[in-house]
């Protein structure tokens, strides 16, 4: 997320832009640019088949319609627009240290870099509040968390960013502060985009506090699940309790430790690049390009990680999965499969 672009207008001069002062192209020999483009391709390939097949597995299968699988569908369309729409564009201005694209996409690239991060950010805070009334409040759960209610927090988790996005990169009001930085900078071509401090300072506490929020959550989950836990022991073995609810209970349980996980994986792929952006607008930009790519490239990894931690957590993604490759899903009885079941 930043918020001024430097870039050369015409084409010709793109090509030419490695001179006369501008951004200095980095020259990698022929074989390490393809391996860096092979790596980068494999990396889009996982995000968008992943979090493809997510997005397909929840919505084919109805056993899987509950609340809290369609806020990951609607995470996983997020995740997987990134790697449709964003990363190979990321991947050229990473590799031949310039952009080739033009103003209209350089912006529009921006403005879907950060949108789909800010509605990650917003959809995994919201499965954490899910997570917290499935466990802390079950019995009330059923009636407080229904579909409809996480259709509005989905509708929240895209409003806002689209709209919090579109105003920081579309006025002009990011832009005070920074006219004597735009003069004195030597470097054009590469879709660079600078924080003025005021910006740098509001845009950490729009990643920090989902952060706080989700962190605080899940704390209190896993003492409550202990405890649950613990509780359900003892009466498995004083009173019989049944199957069925010590199943249930299980899975809330793994599903909420399962998502713990993918939010502290996106909090290690994130604070890196949030950090620096704030570093940044502080002290005049002085990260190099190279640790700018590390970071932004250390972020994206995030959206191909949820569905590898799906295959290892969740048995019924698992089940999805081999349904799918065994095409036994154009089976006209697989729709109503009970993915649940052991």
């Amino acid at each position: 997320m930043r918020a001024i672009f430097i870039y050369e207008f015409h084409l010709s001069k793109l090509f030419l832009s490695f001179v006369n002062g501008s951004c200095p192209r980095t020259l990698h020999p022929l074989g390490i640019q393809l391996i860096i483009y092979l790596a980068c391709a494999i990396g889009m390939l996982i995000t968008v088949l992943g979090n493809l097949f997510v997005v397909f597995a929840v919505s084919y299968f109805k056993a899987l319609h509950t609340p809290t699988n369609f806020l990951l569908l609607s995470l996983a369309l997020a995740d997987m627009f990134l790697g449709l729409l964003v990363l190979p564009f990321s991947t050229v201005r990473s590799v031949e240290s310039c952009w080739f694209f033009g103003d209209f996409l350089c912006r529009l690239h921006t403005y879907l870099d950060t949108l789909f991060c800010l509605t990650s950010i917003f959809h995994l805070c919201f499965i954490s509040m899910d997570r917290h009334c499935a466990i802390c409040d079950p019995l009330l759960y059923p009636t407080k968390f229904t579909v409809k209610v996480a259709f509005r927090y989905i509708m929240v988790g895209w409003g806002l960013p689209a709209a919090y996005t579109a105003f920081f990169l579309y006025t002009d009001v990011v832009e005070e502060g920074l006219g004597m930085l735009l003069d004195e900078m030597p470097c054009v071509g590469s879709c660079q985009l600078l924080f003025n401090k005021f910006w740098g300072w509001l845009n950490f506490p729009v990643f920090f506090f989902p952060c706080v929020i989700m962190i605080s959550l899940y704390v209190k989950i896993f003492i409550v699940a202990n405890r649950q836990a613990q509780q359900i022991s003892t009466m498995s073995k004083g009173t019989g309790t049944s199957s069925g609810q010590i199943g249930a209970s299980k899975r809330e349980r793994k599903a909420a430790k399962t998502l713990g996980i993918a939010v502290s994986i996106y909090l290690l792929c994130w604070l890196p690049f949030t950090i620096d952006t704030l570093v940044d607008s502080l002290l005049n930009f002085i990260t190099p390009p190279l640790v700018f790519d590390i970071v932004i490239w250390f972020a994206y990894f995030n959206s191909a990680c949820n569905p590898l931690i799906y295959v290892f957590s969740y048995r019924w993604f698992r089940k999805a999965l081999k349904l799918v490759l065994s095409r036994e899903v154009f089976s006209p009885r697989t729709p109503t499969i009970d993915l649940y079941q052991d």
